[in-house]
C-alpha cells in the first residue's frame, strides 16, 4: 500500500483502557467502520496470545481493507501477513526491517523530534508518528510536549506522512491539520470512550473522511 493513500486516523490499541481488557470485541465492531489504520500495541502479551490475536485481527482488517500494523514484532507481522510493522526508537533499524518485510509492507516509526523524523524518512520509513504534541500522562516519559510549531516545521521538512500523537482530542484536529499533519494517532480518546465506534466516526468526519 502506498503511504500517500493511508487513512488519516491511526488507532493504536491499549487493552488496559477497555472494560475487562476485552479488546477483540471492540475491534470487531470498529474495523468494519473503515476509515482507519490500526496498530496492535499490546507489548506485554505473551507471544502465543499476541500471535493468536493478530491472526484474528488481520482477517477482519483484510476483509474491510483496513491497514493493520504490529507494534515492534517483525516476526508476528510476517507470521500473520499483516500490512506492516510499527517501530519504536529502540527497535531494529528501518533498513534492517525493510530487508525482512519487503517493499510492499508498511513501516511506521515513532519519533520525538524533527531531526528523528527526517532521519527515519531517510532510512526508508513510510510514515512517522510525532509526539507528544500536547501534554498527556501516557507520553510524559518521552519528554515535554513538543507543541504545534514543531509539528509544523517537521511537516515542512519531511515528505512522508506525519501523524500527530499525544493529548489529541476532537477539538484539536483542525489545528493539527492546519499545521500540516497528515493525520492523528489516538489511543485513549477511542478506547476510553463510552462508544468507541462513535468516537471513530467523529474523528474521521473531523479529519475530512466521513464514513
Amino acid at each position: 500500500m502506498s503511504s500517500s493513500r493511508l487513512p488519516s486516523l491511526y488507532v493504536v490499541t491499549d487493552r488496559t483502557q477497555v472494560a475487562d481488557a476485552n479488546l477483540l470485541p471492540v475491534l470487531e465492531h470498529l474495523i468494519p467502520l473503515g476509515g482507519i489504520m490500526l496498530q496492535l500495541r499490546e507489548k506485554d502479551l505473551p507471544t502465543r496470545i499476541l500471535l493468536e490475536w493478530a491472526r484474528t485481527i488481520v482477517s477482519w482488517c483484510r476483509r474491510y481493507q483496513v491497514p493493520f500494523l504490529i507494534n515492534d514484532r517483525v516476526d508476528i507481522a510476517m507470521a500473520t501477513d499483516a500490512h506492516g510493522v510499527h517501530l519504536r526508537e529502540s527497535s531494529l533499524p528501518v533498513k534492517k526491517v525493510r530487508q525482512c518485510v519487503g517493499e510492499h509492507r508498511l513501516i511506521g516509526v515513532s519519533v520525538h523530534s524533527i531531526e528523528e523524523a527526517i532521519q527515519q524518512e531517510k532510512e526508508g520509513a513510510d510514515f512517522v508518528v510525532l509526539g507528544p504534541i500536547y501534554d498527556t500522562p501516557s507520553k510524559r516519559a518521552y519528554g515535554p510536549s513538543l507543541g504545534i510549531s514543531v509539528l509544523e516545521e517537521a511537516t515542512l521538512q519531511c515528505h512522508i506522512p506525519i501523524y500527530a500523537i499525544g493529548g489529541i482530542d476532537l477539538s484539536r484536529v483542525e489545528a493539527l491539520k492546519k499545521a500540516g499533519a497528515y493525520g492523528v494517532a489516538v489511543i485513549s480518546s477511542i478506547f476510553q470512550s463510552d462508544s468507541p465506534g462513535e468516537a471513530v466516526k467523529n474523528y474521521t468526519t473531523q479529519l475530512g473522511v466521513p464514513i
